[in-house]
């Protein structure tokens, strides 16, 4: 049944499904629809959007490019936790909604909207990302969710409604879509309709950001990437905005083929998916930060992160970014940053990310202790006294083993 709604906030792509929301919402709601189309780094023109709700009647249309925010206030902050789902996945989608769901709530206060709605399906991730943000946000909005209330549930029928309320079709979205795409700054993904079977290849068609790796250049590019307190800051001593340098590693990734994965993941709500996703300067990003890392966090600290980040990771994930527990796991995080800060070399080459050397004013690396040369810092001496203390429990509990 539908809800009481005078005006309405739409995550609106101007696609195809989207396109189709707004016009259904308008019909079924009988309410003002307030777009917005969010720049994330999605490499298409989003203008056209505005010509597209314009022709739908809608007044209060918002654009906005949001690729400097999402970055730096979104993307970094992940990377500062080293975060990968389920130990592979760079999170690409998951941390994009909650900046979306940010600015439909900000937008509906400015506007006096009394709704959000985005083009989410009743069975993936993304209806959760979307919701749980918006009601963190505000908890007392209305959400509309289309497609867990029409009955638009087909390509043909879908079509078919944008047709009956004159809604432009491009020819290349008559036919069946061969897979699901989303992209933004961090990644693309495909999934669905090819590449349900994860038994099966996906076909080479589907990556558009990296080359084959095979077909990679056959000499490699080393670069050199600068960090601040955890976050990269310039490549080959050239200062970039974050948005500028994450743009920049994934050409320079891409054209080397880094940054493809085809993995099968654990949705929240239930069920097993398989998806294909490119995320080239991510990838590079990792690897960099990690060295950086290595010389600058104290071992006990290092060692903390690691445990946590999978936590971290899976609280993303599920939706859960303007979740207490995720702001305090970050606290924790940025505070173990203030001092990684430095250089680290890499080399790219055919898909692999090669780290050459790693330089900074903070670094933990002591050569005098670990020398295998002469030292006057290390007795080696005082080693014999920590095995054995170590060694204690281990000790008492083999001779209670000879006793049984």
């Amino acid at each position: 049944m539908a809800q009481d709604v005078k005006k309405v906030v739409l995550a609106y792509s101007g696609g195809l499904d989207t396109s189709v929301i707004l016009k259904w919402l308008q019909d079924q709601y009988q309410c003002d629809v307030v777009t917005f189309t969010a720049d994330l780094g999605q490499g298409e023109e989003i203008e056209p959007a505005r010509a597209k709700a314009e022709m739908l009647g809608v007044k209060e249309i918002f654009i906005e490019d949001l690729r400097e925010e999402f970055v730096e206030n979104y993307v970094f902050p992940m990377f500062r936790a080293n975060a990968l789902y389920e130990g592979a996945y760079l999170l690409g989608t998951s941390i994009a909604r909650p900046l979306i769901a940010k600015r439909q709530i900000e937008i509906a206060k400015e506007t006096g909207a009394d709704a959000v709605a985005h083009g989410a399906t009743g069975k993936g991730n993304d209806q959760v990302r979307f919701e749980l943000a918006y009601y963190g946000l505000n908890p007392d909005i209305k959400v509309i969710s289309p497609w867990r209330e029409w009955d638009l549930n087909s390509r043909t029928t879908l079509i078919e409604y944008a047709e009956k309320n004159q809604i432009p079709v491009p020819k290349d979205k008559r036919g069946e879509a061969p897979f699901s795409v989303d992209a933004n700054l961090l990644h693309i993904s495909a999934e669905g309709k090819v590449l349900e079977d994860p038994g099966v290849d996906a076909p080479e068609y589907v990556y558009t950001r990296t080359v084959d790796p095979e077909r990679a250049p056959d000499k490699a590019i080393e670069i050199e990437i600068g960090f601040e307190r955890g976050d990269a800051v310039s490549i080959n001593g050239k200062t970039l905005s974050p948005a500028s340098l994450l743009a920049r590693l994934n050409e320079l990734a891409g054209a080397n083929g880094i940054g493809r994965i085809d993995l099968v993941e654990s949705r929240f709500v239930g069920m097993k998916s398989r998806g294909v996703y490119e995320t080239p300067g991510g990838t590079v990003l990792l690897a960099a930060h990690r060295a950086m890392e290595s010389i600058t966090l104290d071992r006990g600290a290092m060692h903390l992160k690691d445990e946590l980040m999978p936590r971290y990771a899976e609280l993303i994930y599920n939706g859960f970014w303007f979740a207490p527990e995720r702001e305090m796991l970050q606290a924790a995080i940025d505070r173990s940053q203030e001092h990684v800060s430095g250089s680290v070399r890499l080399k790219l080459y055919k898909g692999n990310v090669i780290t050459l050397g790693r330089e900074s004013p903070n670094s933990l690396y002591s050569e005098a202790h670990v020398t295998f040369e002469e030292d006057s810092v290390y007795n080696q001496r005082d080693a014999e006294g920590f095995i054995k203390l170590n060694a204690l429990r281990l000790r008492l509990a083999a001779r209670l083993g000879d006793k049984a």
